[in-house]
């Protein structure tokens, strides 16, 4: 079976060494006599980033059929959520991918391993479900004590925007032009206020 491997560490100067996890998924891709098809590590990389570039090629090969597994050394170096870790999961699952953690003894290509993943995937949807009626519940607690939801209104000068149009102006033109007038205006009222405040 073609294998990747993907290895993380968040920094470089509290002992962790991405070597260890890489001699641990070459010893099981040994016993398993599964052939290494690419390592992808990310490393002095904190889950916290938003990018993280060897996942991100992984991800991207996985589309393309490059492997066959995706072997990983916990839960916690691949993913920075359950939400994330079940979403992954789905995909290599649409590919006919496998998901190999190996310290959580978690292997989707075992009956085991594909239960472990069905009770993730409704744990993930049940935190979704908590977070839309939290969500719900706050809107509609908003409306009640009469708050106005959405983005604030901006009054816009038809006549203006029409002569314009009619000056040739683009739409992109036209944009640019009331909105710096726009944000000119704000300023001036912001600072009119402030004047007004500094000497009452």
């Amino acid at each position: 079976m073609r294998t990747a491997l993907y290895a993380r560490v968040s920094t470089r100067d509290k002992g962790q060494d991405v070597g260890m996890q890489v001699r641990e998924f070459q010893e099981f891709c040994q016993r398993r006599n599964w052939t290494v098809a690419d390592q992808y590590i990310d490393d002095g990389i904190s889950s916290s980033k938003e990018r993280r570039p060897q996942l991100e090629r992984l991800m991207f090969d996985a589309k393309k059929r490059k492997f066959d597994a995706v072997l990983v050394y916990r839960f916690d170096r691949f993913a920075r959520s359950m939400r994330e870790l079940v979403n992954a999961l789905a995909e290599f699952q649409s590919l006919g991918i496998e998901f190999i953690s190996l310290h959580e003894g978690i292997d989707t290509s075992t009956p085991n391993g594909r239960l472990v993943f069905g009770i993730m995937a409704s744990v993930a949807e049940f935190e979704r479900e908590l977070i839309r009626d939290r969500v719900r519940s706050g809107i509609q607690h908003a409306k009640a004590k009469g708050k106005r939801l959405g983005r604030p209104r901006v009054q816009v000068d038809a006549g203006r925007i029409d002569g314009l149009r009619r000056q040739g102006r683009s739409w992109s033109q036209i944009s640019r032009e009331t909105l710096e007038l726009y944000r000119t205006r704000i300023v001036a009222e912001r600072q009119t206020q402030a004047w007004i405040s500094a000497r009452v």
